[in-house]
């Protein structure tokens, strides 16, 4: 058995205004507080516009905050960005940074990915990275090369199993109802965990939480959850929903 508890953390994306952001937030923080100790860590991102709503809602319950992106500077002249300092003064535990969406829509680099994750280390907060190939990488064979890379190009200096958390998200599978099979998600995975070694030393590697993204839904999540190097899920759609999420919570 891991010692390793599980993060199961939700991904609103662009979703949610104060209404039923602030109704989906509440009846997690009841679920929550109504199952007293459990052996999962829950953690919401919301939108910017919602963390200080959401972190109203969620006061007292247990569920971590986060935010889905931060800058990689701590002030200044970056009109429309958002610093990991300015996140944690909002109540955010942890910053996603390397969101496939960011890579693809925002052209982020190894390298930006890097500084974010070290800026969010330097506000005193979790990075959870993430790293994943494409439908054509995956295709070409080169889903290893890939997150070897990407793993390579976007851990900071003084990331542990205390500060960082590894998304592997098949960017084929994300919001397609499509996923590898268990076999294939272990495979990457315990890779993956073994490249962290190289990187950071075993102790370190065997402590780190490794989560799994990519259409994790109730249905599926029980055996994904399951996997011996699957330490969680970073949940896009399913998390969007009271129901969905905390059935995916129970799964652990």
């Amino acid at each position: 058995m891991t010692s390793r508890r599980p993060l199961i953390a939700g991904n609103w994306k662009m979703n949610g205004l104060t209404a039923d952001g602030s109704s989906l937030a509440s009846g997690l923080a009841e679920k929550m507080t109504a199952a007293g100790d459990v052996f999962f860590e829950m953690l919401v991102c919301p939108p910017f516009t919602l963390i200080s709503k959401i972190a109203d809602c969620l006061g007292g319950s247990g569920i971590a905050l986060g935010a889905q992106d931060c800058h990689a500077n701590e002030k200044g002249a970056h009109t429309g960005d958002i610093s990991a300092a300015m996140l944690k003064d909002a109540g955010c535990a942890y910053v996603i940074v390397g969101h496939s969406e960011r890579r693809t829509d925002h052209g982020e680099s190894n390298e930006t990915v890097r500084d974010k994750a070290a800026a969010v280390h330097a506000a005193g907060l979790g990075a959870v990275i993430c790293i994943g190939e494409t439908e054509a990488e995956r295709d070409a064979g080169q889903t290893l090369d890939v997150n070897k890379a990407q793993i390579a190009g976007s851990l900071p200096e003084g990331a542990t199993a205390a500060n960082t958390v590894i998304a592997y998200e098949p960017v084929w599978a994300i919001g397609t109802g499509r996923t590898p099979t268990n076999d294939e998600v272990q495979d990457v995975h315990a890779f993956i965990r073994g490249e962290l070694a190289g990187h950071l030393g075993e102790s370190e590697a065997a402590a780190m939480r490794i989560l799994y993204g990519g259409s994790m839904k109730p249905g599926n999540a029980k055996e994904l959850l399951a996997l011996a190097d699957v330490d969680g899920g970073l949940i896009g759609g399913a998390s969007l929903t009271v129901e969905d999420f905390w059935g995916i919570a129970e799964s652990v």
